[in-house]
């Protein structure tokens, strides 16, 4: 369901419709709606590659999001015997973080990764700043919840006016729910501030969201259009926990810390 929501709100934010995104990647407009709406699973890690590759999105993003990252390891396994073997000395001698941290170094330096790979994750921590945080808010809907995050974007008057009403206006066409309590509100254009600014709720929101989950939590972005990939993380965050892990946190500095280690893995 969760998946489903967020590759539904990555596709319209792409400008592919329905049709468009199954043809890429040999499926049937039905199929796909199917998984957007929550009624079939996350598809295979290889149609994520190619769904991810269709939205110019790097695949492990996708592929967290649905969760699917065990297939992916199993899928490598059975190709790669020796690499089964590989992990089971990593676990037998119960390397630290700091070890597999080293490990992992070796590897990069050995085999570095392709132009795809390389390119650098992208983190929502990097977009916030306490004077970005609304902690605790009280409000009667979303609308409110944009209106106040958007005079927190860093701009003022009607600049951040104009903000909230494109970010409203996207709102209004789909709404961006993704469930597990974590609502994306957002409007991607070059003539858009980029930024954003996070909200958590004392009261939440009884919106229609994918799961049933209210809304405790939101993200507001505004920001170009290549700004995807943020969207995308968001949504994995949310998979991971976001608003349980945020929401009850009353100071912005430890809110921020919170944020940077659920990201750090």
């Amino acid at each position: 369901m969760h998946f489903g929501s967020a590759l539904r709100l990555l596709r319209l934010d792409t400008g592919l419709s329905l049709r468009d995104l199954a043809g890429r990647i040999g499926v049937s407009s039905a199929y796909l709606s199917r998984v957007e709406h929550g009624h079939d699973p996350a598809p295979t890690p290889d149609r994520l590659m190619a769904i991810a590759r269709a939205l110019d999105l790097p695949p492990i993003l996708l592929i967290e999001l649905a969760d699917q990252s065990s297939p992916l390891v199993s899928s490598y396994m059975s190709r790669v015997p020796a690499a089964a073997s590989l992990f089971l000395d990593i676990a037998r001698r119960d390397l630290s973080s700091g070890e597999v941290a080293r490990l992992r170094a070796l590897v990069d330096r050995e085999f570095p990764p392709g132009r795809a790979a390389r390119r650098p994750a992208v983190r929502l921590r990097p977009w916030l700043t306490a004077d970005r945080l609304v902690l605790d808010l009280v409000c009667s809907g979303m609308e409110d919840v944009v209106e106040i995050a958007a005079a927190r974007l860093g701009v003022s008057g009607r600049a951040a006016r104009a903000a909230a009403e494109h970010i409203l206006a996207r709102e209004r066409e789909s709404p961006s729910l993704l469930g597990s309590g974590v609502a994306l509100p957002h409007a991607l254009g070059s003539h858009l501030p980029r930024a954003a600014a996070l909200v958590t709720l004392a009261r939440p929101l009884r919106e229609e969201t994918p799961d049933g989950e209210p809304v405790r939590l939101a993200v507001v972005v505004s920001a170009s259009s290549r700004s995807l990939e943020l969207l995308a993380q968001v949504a994995r965050l949310a998979s991971r926990g976001l608003a349980d892990e945020l929401c009850g946190v009353t100071r912005p500095e430890r809110l921020l810390e919170r944020l940077e280690a659920l990201e750090s893995w």
